[in-house]
């Protein structure tokens, strides 16, 4: 009974992932298309640049959703952990091609810092509204995400925000002074924060890749209350890795004090497992020995 309730969460989880992903992907090529005709129109570098990021977010919208949808399939013989891990290649695509953007929006900015070209500031003062309330829009169906993949797309729209809300600024400080530079000012600026801030998500996907222990998860103090419980005597080959940033794993040799009777044995399972989900483990594959077994895992950890 319990095994079908968490199911079905499961499953409702993902539809309002990828529900929240679709709508955001919509909302961003609808705007990319008006941004990059707006571009044109308003001779701002600013704009192009960001219209080149916002087709670049379309595409990775795209992947999101897809890898999101792929990773509700059922775990098979050839992937027996289901396909959770498929989101998370959707975050790093999506962070490749956000560097792509960012590289080309320095690339494109320079140039006009040495010679400044005039926009037209009052177009761009009326794309600037019309970015922010399109990104802005997407961030709130965003905001409550869960995913990692949720995360980046969300994060990605948090900064189209910001961006342009700075562009919004500086259109508005254009209309009224002659300073044509801050338009590829703009386009530096938000270039940097893109690039900072893809830096910290990849960061964070790669350590999930590489099964590294996850972000909130203390190893020690984990390993520590395991040992606490009166039938174990230590805890080894103990490891703790994240399937996709929300589901975590953990494995561990238990060494016993006594014999146990198979009910008993069945008991401390459950309680090591309730005690584990304290922790934020959902998913705990145990094995008891006893004192003096020879473990052959125990000399490689």
């Amino acid at each position: 009974m319990s095994k079908g309730h968490s199911h079905h969460n499961h499953s409702h989880a993902h539809h309002h992932h990828t529900g929240n992903i679709k709508v955001a992907f919509f909302l961003n090529v609808i705007f990319t298309i008006i941004e990059i005709i707006g571009g044109i129109m308003t001779n701002s570098v600013a704009i192009l640049s960001d219209a080149v990021h916002d087709l670049g977010d379309s595409l990775s919208l795209g992947l999101a959703w897809y890898f999101q949808n792929y990773s509700k399939k059922e775990a098979t013989q050839k992937y027996s952990y289901g396909y959770r891990r498929f989101s998370l290649l959707g975050a790093i695509i999506n962070s490749i091609v956000l560097v792509v953007g960012g590289v080309f929006i320095i690339i494109e900015a320079v140039p006009r810092l040495i010679n400044p070209v005039t926009p037209d500031a009052k177009g761009m003062i009326i794309l600037g509204i019309l970015g922010v309330i399109f990104n802005g829009a997407a961030v709130l169906r965003l905001k409550k995400g869960t995913s990692i993949n949720e995360r980046v797309v969300s994060l990605h729209l948090l900064e189209d925000v910001l961006g342009w809300v700075a562009v919004l600024i500086g259109a508005v400080l254009m209309y009224f002074f002659d300073i044509p530079i801050l338009d590829p000012i703009l386009s530096l600026g938000i270039a940097l924060y893109i690039v900072f801030n893809v830096y910290k998500n990849l960061k964070e996907t790669i350590q999930i890749v590489m099964q590294g222990t996850p972000e909130g998860v203390a190893y020690d103090k984990v390993k520590i209350g395991l040992t606490e419980f009166k039938e174990i005597e230590a805890a080894h080959d103990l490891h703790i890795w994240s399937m996709d940033g929300e589901y975590t794993i953990l494995t561990a040799h238990l060494v016993l004090n006594k014999n146990l009777s198979a009910l008993e044995m069945a008991t401390l399972k459950g309680n090591v497992r309730a005690y584990l989900k304290e922790h934020h483990i959902e998913h705990a594959t145990l094995e008891f020995e006893f004192e003096g077994e020879n473990c052959t895992m125990e000399n490689r950890h």
